[in-house]
């Protein structure tokens, strides 16, 4: 009997991350690598592919640009075989619309062997005489069991929408996560009232949107427990913090303090696009001025509790944070633009033994990305916010951590993994001042 095949990599999830590690090692020949996916069919966000949203960051944060231009699977490749370079050529912006971008990388899967739709992992074990490990899934389509082996194991699993713990128990009807909002943008734009909590790009986005579809006769309440509506910074020398060697700074420093430090960096990945916020306010401006109704807006108020009344209405309970008040609120339709947090995958329950964990539960993430504290190697990608910082969920960084994870895999480096980009230096000079300044 001949022993079980042993893929060199399996991935689970595909995300733009795994898919952009795939795009990478396609034309490797000396790796075997497959990657599982529940859904049927990549998916990058649908709930929230609004039609005049961009993405954040500029084109070249695609699949596998910033680890090799001249990958076929790059975003000008897309752009060039479906005939549509020189109208991105000629809009002159960076940021492509996020719809361009799910097309793209819809795109990139569909001309990969080594993907595997419609498969949900259900338990990862440990093969002890091969030292590999065992991933079961089932065929979401047939209902069939697959198993596979593979030496190492790469999570790109993502993360879930988050539902703050007052509103666990509202049902759909009257609750929505903005990563369901576009299935219900039709019902939410038609009751007399929706209230919206969240102070970031997604919660703009749906505003603007819901503002245009509603009426004078509507009401609309945005609220955030953050004092202002941040803008995303994104100036040059911040954006030096987006690099590799600040990775390594942030997770060279003590557990604690570092969760100090990435506490702290909410703005520099949660905030608004400042474009989009002089947008609201002209918005906003133009209704005055033509004495319509205008949205209230509320700052520095956080929801705590939420529940349906006697008349099927949300009723929310809220606190302004600084002048301690307690404020209630009743809607028709509430609308949670509160983010998303990573869980760990309960697939992983075999193989606990054999993860690293901090002191709060969490992966303890190596440098090189990598969570198994014994037996074959486990990678992650964005699940090691703390742990490197607010780099964890860029695009821009996705090429970047993968390079270092293949150079992981064969020992050599395929793509260039770059040490040092910034202009400015991050924690003490490891030389004299004046010899560093030199």
């Amino acid at each position: 009997m001949s022993a079980a095949h042993v893929h060199d990599v399996a991935g689970v999830g595909i995300g733009p991350f795994n898919l952009g590690l795939a795009c990478l090692t396609e034309p490797l020949e000396e790796l075997d690598c497959v990657f599982l996916e529940r859904e049927a069919q990549f998916a990058w966000h649908p709930g929230m592919l609004l039609e005049t949203s961009t993405l954040q960051v500029p084109f070249l944060a695609d699949l596998v640009s910033l680890a090799d231009p001249t990958s076929p699977f790059s975003f000008l490749n897309w752009l060039k075989e479906t005939g549509t370079l020189y109208g991105f050529y000629i809009r002159e912006r960076f940021q492509p619309l996020r719809t361009e971008y799910d097309d793209y990388c819809r795109w990139a899967a569909g001309r990969l062997r080594s993907l595997r739709f419609g498969r949900e992992v259900v338990a990862v074990e440990h093969d002890a005489r091969e030292d590999a490990h065992v991933v079961r899934a089932v065929d979401r389509a047939t209902g069939a069991d697959e198993v596979l082996r593979a030496r190492t194991l790469v999570l790109g699993v993502g993360t879930v929408p988050h539902v703050p713990p007052g509103c666990d128990g509202l049902d759909e009807e009257v609750a929505v996560h903005t990563a369901g909002y576009l299935p219900a943008r039709d019902r939410l734009a038609a009751q007399r009232s929706v209230v919206l909590v969240g102070g970031g790009q997604s919660a703009a986005e749906v505003f603007l949107d819901l503002l245009g579809r509603m009426d004078d006769e509507q009401e609309l309440v945005w609220l955030t427990r953050s004092p202002r509506f941040f803008p995303l910074e994104y100036t040059k020398l911040t954006l030096e913090l987006t690099s590799p060697e600040y990775a390594r700074y942030v997770h060279a420093l003590p557990e604690a303090v570092r969760d100090g430090v990435v506490a702290q960096q909410a703005p520099l990945y949660k905030g608004i696009d400042a474009a989009l916020i002089d947008e609201v306010f002209d918005e906003l401006h133009r209704r005055r001025v033509q004495g319509r109704r205008v949205p209230l807006l509320l700052t520095g108020t956080a929801l705590e509790a939420a529940r349906r009344d006697a008349y099927g209405r949300v009723a929310l309970d809220l606190l302004h944070g600084e002048t301690g008040e307690r404020i209630g609120l009743e809607a028709d339709a509430l609308v949670l633009a509160t983010g998303y947090r990573y869980d760990v995958p309960a697939f992983l329950e075999p193989i606990r033994d054999r993860i690293a964990w901090d002191g709060r539960g969490r992966y303890a993430v190596r440098e090189d990305y990598t969570v198994q504290a014994e037996g074959p190697r486990v990678f992650v990608q964005n699940a090691e916010l703390h742990t490197h910082g607010f780099v964890a969920p860029d695009l821009g960084m996705g090429a970047h951590r993968n390079s270092t994870i293949i150079r992981a895999l064969l020992g050599r480096e395929v793509y260039p993994v770059e040490e040092r980009i910034a202009m400015q230096r991050f924690g003490a000079p490891q030389r004299p001042l004046a010899e560093a300044i030199g």
